[in-house]
């Protein structure tokens, strides 16, 4: 699936700029680069050591184009492990469409998305899982994604499972074994020894699947819905949150006809804000429309904020609504909105009541606020963070990519297979076809069990230049 010759891409944002960057990858490339450059030192380019920046002229059918730099990195030592070069130009568009010309002219390919970190991957620079942080690495939008990519591209849990998985395949060569001395009836493979590693192995791949509910809101942003009935506030409420005018403010019921989304960053986790239609019946059919489409994102929604006005809500009607919303690893907040009303009137005692109706509900939270005052709002969005810390994992081995998590469901129920041949006595041949089947699906998070579909796949979400 992959042309050897080399490859040309801009690495650098679309567009002109103060300077832009291309990268070519291959066995000829520093050739390719050195027959078009003339450095300043006059010196060869092609007999210069790997790792060693030039500065020189880059020239196009005898003509000056631009003055670059040159940074030249050598196989194996280079990010593919191929003959890598850098150029570092000027950020004129015109410029850079002539470089591109130029080493097409001369035999370099476009090149693909990704091709750069499958060449990587190919040449054993990386595994897998993390050539696949790489790409997680370059859209990270928060402080937490940013972290959990770069664990997972230093290798994170992948050299564990790979110590694990090779004493599996040492177990698997020693039941060959058995099967090779079938006659003799002689027993290479401690049974005991086995169950203690499928014990371990068992242990990790849960703790790992566990990880993952954290994991994919850390990576994709953890969507809150804001919700409640006509006027609780909720447009204000987003508005307080972002600290901006992002919603219409009115007092007339319905204003809200359509979802707003905005993304806010506490403590590094990224949040996606969502301000829904007014839940009601109505017979205005674009506002139905709108109330319908509000309980479509609470059902995508991670954390439901229910706001409701705490000078006209009963408790019946908040458990009315945390009946209907509530469902398996949905977090919700109840949040009493217009405090600042209250202390007018005094009081109100539902507080109290909900939090005695509901003091057994790990996955939800209370809040009170008022729109108006910061201080409430600044409490609500550590009690918001707060939730999202629930469903966090100890340690740093945190699962966010689906592929991984989908390679560990299939293994951990190929290793609940071998136990249970271990426990019925089953015979070595039917006992390898179970160990080799968990073989495989550890072996394709890190990439050394794969195929050309998977890796098609995988790379072809990668932005051209990586």
């Amino acid at each position: 699936m992959l042309n050897q010759g080399t490859i040309i891409a801009k690495a650098t944002a679309a567009g002109s700029s103060a300077i832009s960057l291309f990268r070519l990858s291959g066995s000829n490339s520093i050739e390719m680069v050195s027959e078009c450059f003339q450095s300043k030192s006059k010196k060869k380019l092609l007999n210069q050591k790997s790792h060693t920046i030039h500065l020189g002229t880059l020239k196009y059918n005898g003509l000056a184009l631009d003055e670059v730099l040159i940074s030249i990195f050598r196989a194996p030592h280079s990010y593919t492990g191929e003959n890598v070069v850098e150029i570092s130009c000027h950020g004129s568009n015109y410029i850079q469409e002539e470089i591109l010309r130029l080493f097409v002219s001369k035999g370099a390919q476009h090149a693909k998305p990704g091709e750069f970190t499958l060449r990587a991957f190919l040449n054993k620079k990386m595994d897998l899982s993390q050539a696949e942080a790489v790409s997680d690495l370059i859209v990270s939008e928060s402080k937490a994604a940013h972290e959990v990519a770069m664990n997972q591209m230093r290798g994170g849990y992948t050299a564990e499972i790979a110590q694990l998985r090779q004493k599996l395949l040492d177990f698997a060569s020693l039941i060959t074994l058995e099967l090779d001395f079938a006659e003799e009836d002689v027993a290479f493979a401690d049974r005991s020894a086995l169950t203690e590693l499928l014990l371990a192995l068992q242990s990790k791949v849960k703790s790992l699947l566990d990880s993952f509910q954290y994991g994919s809101v850390i990576k994709k942003g953890v969507p809150v819905a804001i919700v409640g009935k006509p006027n609780a506030g909720k447009s204000s409420l987003l508005n307080a949150l972002l600290n901006e005018d992002r919603a219409i403010v009115s007092s007339i019921p319905g204003t809200t006809r359509d979802t707003i989304e905005d993304i806010l960053t506490l403590s590094g986790v990224e949040f996606r804000f969502i301000d829904t239609a007014g839940l009601r019946e109505t017979d205005d059919q674009i506002e139905a429309f709108g109330v319908a489409k509000a309980k479509e994102k609470v059902d995508l929604a991670k954390v439901v904020i229910y706001l409701f006005d705490a000078n006209d809500t009963s408790l019946e009607e908040i458990k009315m609504a945390f009946d209907e919303f509530k469902r398996e690893g949905l977090l919700i907040l109840l949040v009493e909105n217009k405090i600042d009303l209250m202390k007018e009137r005094g009081e109100s005692p539902l507080m109290n009541r909900l939090k005695k109706e509901f003091f057994d509900f790990p996955e939800l939270a209370l809040s009170s606020i008022s729109t108006f005052d910061p201080n409430t709002i600044e409490k609500l969005k550590k009690t918001l963070y707060n939730q999202i810390e629930k469903i966090s994992v100890q340690g740093d081995v945190i699962v966010s990519n689906s592929r991984h998590y989908k390679a560990l469901q299939n293994s951990l129920q190929a290793l609940c297979n071998i136990k249970k041949g271990l426990e019925d006595k089953l015979s070595g041949d039917l006992l390898s076809v179970d160990i080799n089947e968990a073989l495989n699906y550890l072996g394709e998070i890190s990439g050394e069990i794969t195929n050309d579909e998977i890796l098609g796949n995988i790379f072809s979400k990668f932005c051209i230049g990586k």
